[in-house]
């Protein structure tokens, strides 16, 4: 195991870390439970004040506060907890450098919003050494690899999928860029192969698994400069988080997979007919958690599997018996279905109001995960920053980590 970076430029990351560990220590009973699963949050008794207050509000209050819990005007703890995790998340934006402008066509093909955050990414690369040889990983069809290449440069992308990989070569060739896509499973062992010291790594949005891969075979290449935006935390191989610095790893803190996932539950805001139907699709899953409970004769939660868009269009008596016999369950013919339907909805509002302490946690559990990460890689030897490099409208997923390396392997 490395030895434990002690310079002073990789203080203020490390006591950052040490205090976010320790809010989310002393507070997982507010952010571990989910209203969703769960009739009675174990905090509510603690905090009656403050759970009548969130269970009275209206579905439209939560959702109008879902993306900045911080600012709710809500009955004690929730000020001094939304003002420690406030402070603690306060990090700056990454510098921006001006770009070439792209070629041209060169963003047709790439969604908006897409595009959008490439073009921030790639604006707040700030690399001492202009790179050679970029390296896009998990590239899907290149466009950000495409972005940043420049004359004299080469680009390299890796890609699983086959299809992405024609693709994206197709649109390299077209624009007639000296690029390689080539079809490579980064968690296979050969994944190393891939990796030169002259290469500068990128990933934008890189899940889990896949993005911490990059920052072990890029140290242990020797890779120069790489930087990352992190992405689906929870999307791992193993049941339980594998902390990756010597200050997580001595952290007491276990984090699951449900864990994992509380950052990804903030959302940019959707159209007004995605919001209908995700309301309308969890109002109904909590309005049969009331039937389940009821034929089973016990008060905890069944988990059930995703279910087509189109089971919406049944009926809501139809689609609880047939989640029911999907489940092994029988209804009694007794069920007062528009009084369970009603409950669905009610629960809805308060479970999305109470997830609303939940969301104080989202972002210092984020930015304990990404600094994870980053002092992992002052571990090995770079020098590290951390920031914003977008807006969080544009994504949530906006933390960057951009890594250089200050001593030799």
């Amino acid at each position: 195991m490395p030895a434990k970076v002690v310079d002073p430029q990789g203080e203020p990351l490390l006591a950052r870390f040490e205090a976010l560990d320790t809010f989310l220590r002393d507070h997982q009973h507010l952010w571990r439970p989910r209203p969703f699963t769960q009739l009675k949050m174990p905090w509510e008794a603690q905090h009656p004040e403050l759970s009548a207050w969130l269970r009275q509000r209206s579905l439209q209050d939560a959702e109008d506060s879902h993306n900045q819990p911080h600012s709710l005007d809500a009955p004690a703890p929730f000020p001094a907890l939304a003002a420690t995790s406030f402070a603690l998340c306060a990090i700056d934006r990454l510098p921006v450098h001006a770009l070439p402008p792209a070629a041209a066509r060169l963003q047709v093909d790439v969604p908006g919003r897409k595009w959008q955050q490439i073009e921030a990414f790639a604006q707040s690369l700030n690399f001492k050494q202009a790179p050679a040889h970029w390296l896009d990983w998990c590239a899907g069809k290149g466009h950000l690899g495409r972005r940043l290449l420049s004359a004299e440069q080469q680009l390299t992308c890796l890609e699983y999928d086959p299809t992405l990989i024609d693709a994206g070569q197709t649109l390299s060739q077209r624009h007639q860029l000296n690029a390689r896509h080539v079809q490579q499973d980064v968690l296979a062992a050969d994944a190393s192969l891939q990796l030169q010291p002259g290469m500068t790594p990128v990933a934008l949005h890189a899940c889990g698994d896949l993005h911490v891969r990059l920052l072990q075979l890029a140290s242990a290449a020797g890779c120069a400069q790489l930087a990352i935006s992190p992405c689906c935390y929870n999307r791992i191989g193993t049941a339980q988080y594998q902390p990756l610095s010597t200050a997580a790893k001595a952290s007491p803190l276990q984090l699951s997979l449900e864990d994992l996932s509380l950052p990804m539950s903030e959302t940019v805001t959707a159209g007004s007919r995605v919001r209908r139907q995700r309301d309308e699709s969890m109002a109904r899953r909590l309005g049969f958690d009331g039937l389940q409970r009821q034929l089973r004769q016990r008060d905890d939660y069944l988990s059930t599997p995703s279910l087509p868009s189109s089971w919406l269009n049944k009926p809501f008596a139809q689609y609880c018996e047939d989640l029911a016999a999907l489940k092994n369950l029988s209804t009694t013919g007794h069920e007062e279905w528009a009084a369970l339907e009603a409950t669905g909805w009610e629960r809805l509002a308060q479970v999305r109001n109470l997830e609303l302490v939940r969301g104080l946690f989202r972002r210092p559990l984020e930015l304990w995960l990404v600094l994870d990460r980053a002092l992992y890689l002052r571990e090995h030897g770079y020098d590290v920053q951390v920031g914003e490099f977008c807006d969080s409208h544009l994504t949530p997923r906006n933390l960057m980590v951009i890594a250089q390396r200050t001593q030799p392997l």
